[in-house]
């Protein structure tokens, strides 16, 4: 299973998927932070920070999961209370108005946490809300398999 690390962030990446990461493009007078992407499906070169671009390209059986990190000093606030990333993605809790852009048929999931001094959001894209409790363990088995550790 190839894995996939950069900036202090891995992934395992089951045969058929594909992963990338980058360092977001930052306001002025702010730091660059990392953002990861995986997709059961080719990743587009071109694709936004919450997969805009990608997400258009999935058929019923794709999954797509985004890990943002958002600035240092939101670690610990109350968005980003959550101690650790959620292991578990309940299928019930995949809903289509949980997209960033609602898509017809697509389901979403987003979950705002702080590991290891890092605030992060990760976005959960399946690409059937009907066929949730076949996708979602396949999200959650990359979730399972992310390691977050000192930025760099």
């Amino acid at each position: 299973m190839p894995r996939l690390a950069a900036f202090g962030l891995a992934v395992d990446l089951p045969a058929g998927w594909e992963g990338r990461a980058r360092r977001r493009t930052p306001e002025p007078g702010a730091t660059a932070l990392p953002i990861l992407h995986a997709a059961s499906f080719p990743l587009p070169a071109e694709r936004g920070d919450y997969g805009g671009g990608a997400v258009e390209l999935m058929s019923a059986d794709d999954v797509f999961v985004t890990l943002f990190e958002h600035d240092p000093a939101a670690a610990g606030s109350p968005l980003f209370a959550r101690p650790g990333r959620p292991l578990r993605l309940p299928p019930e809790d995949f809903q289509p108005n949980a997209l960033q852009r609602v898509l017809p048929g697509q389901s979403g999931l987003q979950s705002f946490f702080t590991e290891d001094g890092r605030a992060f959001c990760l976005y959960v894209v399946l690409g059937s809300h009907v066929r949730r409790f076949v996708l979602a363990p396949r999200a959650e088995a990359i979730v399972r398999s992310l390691a977050i550790g000192a930025g760099s």
